[in-house]
């Protein structure tokens, strides 16, 4: 969904708010799609703050359905999105000091909805997803999920800081 904000950016003290929908079934981060299977209606509030500035308010609920990072089974994460940003026009945004202005999702005076969640869905993802506190993982040598046993691997690690006195015991040896 796209909206207009010429009224918004041109009117002193003018406030405009609706609440959109949108299209948007997938994050691309990273080389990674995250598929979305739910989005709560993307409500926006936009308030004129200067001459070609706009405070843009508002909130949305996105779930998307993720893997454990420990053991890979699905996991559905939703994720509470509550925005806070300045937007500018065209004319005004060349003034803005570098760094200060992020729009991609804005196109003159259009706001591109979808292409807005996008970017605040990655900036808001989890480090870590995991589904539950206590996951375990699987095992690093056969794979198996460890949340549901134990598996018979041989889980020593020797210590990588060993490995010249190692060499000196075993180096002599004739075989």
């Amino acid at each position: 969904m796209v909206i207009n904000l010429t009224e918004v950016f041109a009117a002193q003290d003018r406030t405009v708010t609706t609440e959109a929908e949108t299209a948007l079934r997938e994050v691309v981060t990273g080389g990674v799609s995250i598929p979305v299977k739910e989005v709560s209606p993307v409500s926006l509030t936009f308030v004129n703050n200067g001459k070609g500035r706009a405070l843009l308010t508002g909130h949305a609920e996105i779930t998307l359905a993720m893997n454990c990072d420990r053991c890979l089974k699905p996991v559905d994460e939703t994720l509470d999105l509550v925005f806070d940003r300045e937007v500018y026009a065209p004319d005004v945004l060349a003034a803005v000091p570098d760094g200060q202005a992020d729009q991609e999702f804005m196109d003159g005076c259009q706001m591109d909805v979808d292409d807005f969640l996008r970017m605040e869905i990655v900036i808001n993802l989890p480090m870590k997803v995991l589904c539950r506190p206590e996951c375990k993982g699987i095992c690093r040598q056969c794979g198996r999920d460890l949340n549901t046993g134990t598996c018979d691997c041989d889980t020593f690690v020797p210590d990588p800081r060993m490995a010249l006195i190692k060499d000196i015991f075993y180096g002599n040896k004739e075989v």
